[in-house]
């Protein structure tokens, strides 16, 4: 796993996993979340997602994994609770190299950015991902629907649309973002998919 220089980052653990070009939305509320955000949107910078390994997304600060994803916010909207929510997009991955609480208790890391995976055509022995990511797209994803049709022809977009709508274990989705091949990310999803199938 190579990487190149670091950046300080604000971290936001999740429960969740954030992948590369995936989207998610994140209701903000806590004091530092919320000056976080002021940060990220005065300076035009993301902040960083890593899954939570130990603790809650609210309260103490949490554990996260070593390996997370770069966020930029695309949207900003008020919730029908009247609280903050955000649209984000996943960009780069990184490692955590360090981590430090501030005094408002926003967990910030010096982080190592991992180099973009190679880019990989889908070989033929995966065309059943590809149906199967269309039929989970068309369920669950519509956002998707309009991609061209060369997006599922990619390894890294296949791989990475699978992992984020199959429900997968917290372990499987953070080892599926740490893989640093897409086609050995492939072939995990589909040792995994027997588990979907009917009886």
């Amino acid at each position: 796993m190579s990487m190149s220089s670091g950046s300080d980052l604000p971290l936001f653990p999740l429960s969740a996993v954030l992948y590369p070009a995936g989207r998610m939305q994140l209701r903000i509320f806590e004091r530092r979340y919320l000056e976080m955000v002021r940060e990220c949107t005065r300076s035009g910078s993301g902040f960083g997602v890593c899954q939570i390994l130990q603790g809650s997304e609210v309260g103490a600060t949490a554990l996260p994994a070593a390996v997370g994803t770069l966020a930029q916010i695309v949207d900003f909207y008020t919730g029908e609770d009247g609280l903050l929510g955000l649209t984000i997009e996943g960009a780069m991955r990184f490692h955590v190299v360090r981590t430090r609480v501030r005094d408002d208790g926003l967990l910030r890391g010096d982080v190592a950015w991992l180099p973009p995976e190679p880019s990989h055509a889908v070989p033929v022995e995966f065309a059943l991902l590809q149906t199967i990511l269309e039929r989970l797209i068309e369920n669950l994803a519509p956002h998707w629907r309009e991609v061209p049709r060369s997006s599922y022809d990619d390894a890294g977009w296949l791989g990475y649309r699978l992992a984020e709508l199959l429900p997968l274990s917290a372990d499987e989705h953070q080892r599926l973002l740490e893989l640093d091949d897409p086609l050995e990310r492939l072939h995990e999803l589909q040792l995994i998919l027997p588990r979907f199938q009917r009886p």
